[in-house]
């Protein structure tokens, strides 16, 4: 008998785990995850390292705080160590899974400051500082598909950086990554890098579009528009996959492919159930096509491997009534453009705040080691 998370892989889909601390590094945790969870790859971000050097029960991070504070580092300083670090032996425990798949799994990405979110200039410049400090080749570098992360997705992979793209919310947004991938290899291509070690995902959030459209749905308060609720999200992620389809099926995306490019595979982020009266492996089970990645906290694929149902392909069969969602929604009064870029602004904002909180209480961490460390 096989496992969900097994028949998910079977299915196309890699499993990566949206989650990473020293902790978890230090007790074999990863290790074990990736035998027994089918567990590909990993995802950070700001979010995820203020948990992690946050966590007072966990001390791991008490021996690197007090030997960065001995040379007098400043809290950004001790972040880009720390989460370096950390990315750097995640990547060394993911190496086998790397070269078992050509690099295309294996991955674990860092993400650039969120407070670079609008200055392209200093993105890509971080970009490269994150790429040579972690210094494996199956690090992705984390770029928000903002206005200002387009031109600096696009530049960053000329230089023959990996990049995962977060932060995407809409479809058009989305065929915009897909140009700043492509103008990516083909500057990447012209500066005569090896296309084949460029890898890209796209990730696009689901469950958060859910939160706001079913939010505005409620306020809407007709009949029809409770109907709606809690489809808006799947809908958004299978259209998104249909645009994948579409635009690397193209003579552009083509002649990368056949010059030794990778198509670049749609992630599905945010992919924790928020509302309780939904299946809590809703966003696994019915986002399941070949060639994409699915992102979770551990929560999530813990109920996927207990309970998850994987029945195939859920997303390419769906395409006619994932246009209707939009078509109904549009009619019943939900405004999907102001949706998506109140979620990008929302989820630049939130980075910022974690970030924010994360150079607190590293500050603290620091002024608080032991004077004898330092």
């Amino acid at each position: 008998m096989s496992t969900p998370t097994q028949d998910l892989t079977a299915a196309g889909v890699s499993i990566w785990l949206d989650d990473l601390s020293r902790k978890r590094i230090d007790s074999g945790n990863l290790a074990e995850l990736i035998q027994t969870r089918n567990v590909s790859g990993v995802t950070t971000n700001p979010s995820i390292f203020q948990a992690a050097i946050g966590n007072k029960e966990d001390d791991s991070y008490d021996a690197p705080l007090a030997a960065l504070a001995a040379r007098g580092v400043s809290a950004d300083e001790a972040i880009f160590e720390i989460t370096t670090t950390d990315v750097a032996d995640a990547a060394d425990i993911f190496r086998p899974v790397f070269d078992a798949t050509g690099g295309v799994d294996g991955r674990v990405s860092i993400e650039v400051s969120p407070d670079l979110a609008h200055d392209t200039d200093a993105t890509i410049s971080e970009a490269q500082q994150l790429w040579a400090k972690v210094d494996r080749p199956n690090a992705l570098i984390k770029i928000p598909a903002t206005k200002a992360g387009l031109p600096a997705i696009t530049a960053t992979l000329a230089a023959g950086i990996s990049v995962n793209v977060t932060l995407i919310f809409s479809l058009e947004r989305y065929g915009e990554v897909i140009d700043a991938y492509l103008a990516g290899l083909e500057q990447a291509k012209a500066n005569g890098h090896d296309l084949s070690g460029i890898h890209s995902v796209a990730s696009f959030f689901v469950s958060r579009v859910d939160t706001e459209v079913d939010k505005r749905l409620t306020a809407i308060g007709t009949d029809a528009a409770a109907a709606l609720k809690s489809q808006a999200g799947l809908a958004n992620a299978r259209l998104a996959y249909e645009l994948f389809e579409q635009r690397f099926a193209e003579p552009r995306a083509q002649e990368l492919v056949a010059a030794g490019g990778n198509v670049q595979r749609p992630l599905w982020a945010s992919t924790g159930v928020k509302d309780p009266a939904l299946p809590d492996t809703l966003y696994v089970t019915e986002l399941v096509a070949p060639g994409t990645v699915n992102t979770m906290p551990e929560k999530t694929l813990e109920a996927t491997f207990d309970h998850g149902v994987v029945t195939g392909d859920t997303i390419t069969g769906a395409y006619a009534d994932a246009h209707r969602v939009f078509d109904e929604l549009a009619a019943a009064g939900v405004d999907i453009a102001d949706v998506t870029q109140l979620l990008e602004d929302e989820g630049v904002e939130k980075f910022i705040a974690s970030w924010q909180d994360l150079k607190s209480t590293v500050s603290a961490a620091l002024a608080a080691a032991p004077e004898n460390a330092r």
